[in-house]
């Protein structure tokens, strides 16, 4: 053990755990820290959750301990834990992610969950997930509408080499298909009025919103995914707006993220669209964050 004892005294899990604290408590909460600990030592080690609570004194490779004083430099770098640990859990399953498209984050699992919310007791032949990113969304609504014909897509042909890597890690059958969401060009394989829902959590920042965001967000998350021009930040609202006006069946709805200080005038732009009740809703932090509108 000579080059490990370099920066931990043993080569114990309780040395390890330490170390974590020592280096990392400057940027992230003790609670993170455990967690993003407790997350690398799992899957290192192939552990299960309970035998972590008793492995305090368990013994490391020096492999092992170089593996995790690598995510240590890197986290200290501002790379999000997601891309480090090369997955996250999303609604249950277990999404590869890494920079080719946007971490899934925990509130667009509300997302998900209000549009199952609705389908709880309608059977649903297909939907579209327009951005797809990694293809959480899809993928997760998928798993649940089982019977379902599941379209994702995006412009993005890396974001759509990982969707497709999840689908086949996950066995969740979706058709993931290569469509410029700002084009007049339909989607392929997609017919006029055919889905029972669509669905996006489409680019939605405002360059000017860059001076808010953090490092690790802004130096590793694709910008392609997430900025839109400040004069025109409601685009990709306005043109998936226009493509669910022709894709969706009668009465059936499209269900956005947003972003939290545009809700009133994504609501106005699909309204003048032609899209009646439209809801907005908040997110666990009170934030107007999604919002469904009906085809008329």
């Amino acid at each position: 053990m000579k080059n490990s004892t370099v920066f931990v005294q043993t080569n114990s899990i309780q040395a390890i755990k330490s170390y974590f604290k020592e280096r990392l408590s400057n940027q992230f909460s003790e609670n993170e820290i455990k967690f993003m600990l407790k997350e690398a030592v799992l899957q290192r080690l192939n552990m299960s959750a309970s035998d972590y609570l008793m492995c305090d004194t368990q013994r490391l490779s020096e492999s092992d301990l170089l593996y995790l004083r690598s995510i240590v430099k890197r986290l200290q770098a501002n790379e999000p834990f997601q891309y480090i640990l090369g997955n996250t859990e999303f609604y249950g399953l277990q999404i590869k992610t890494d920079k080719r498209a946007l971490i899934p984050r925990p509130e667009t699992e509300e997302l998900v969950d209000w549009i199952l919310e609705d389908f709880k007791s309608i059977p649903v032949d297909q939907f579209i997930d327009f951005c797809t990113g990694s293809g959480c969304i899809a993928l997760a609504l998928k798993s649940k509408l089982l019977s379902s014909k599941g379209i994702a897509t995006d412009y993005s042909q890396e974001a759509l080499n990982l969707t497709t890597e999840n689908v086949e890690l996950l066995n969740l059958p979706i058709l993931v298909v290569f469509h410029n969401a700002l084009s007049k060009e339909s989607v392929d394989t997609c017919m006029v009025n055919s889905c029972d829902f669509i669905v996006s959590n489409p680019p939605y920042i405002p360059v000017a919103d860059k001076d808010e965001m953090h490092a690790n967000v802004l130096d590793y998350e694709p910008h392609l995914a997430l900025f839109v021009d400040d004069s025109n930040a409601l685009l990709f609202y306005k043109a998936i707006g226009e493509h669910a006006l022709n894709l969706l069946k009668p009465n059936a709805s499209i269900y956005f993220e947003i972003h939290e200080r545009l809700g009133e005038s994504t609501s106005a732009l699909l309204k003048e669209l032609g899209f009646v009740n439209i809801e907005l809703r908040k997110d666990l932090q009170g934030k107007d964050r999604m919002l469904k509108a009906q085809k008329s």
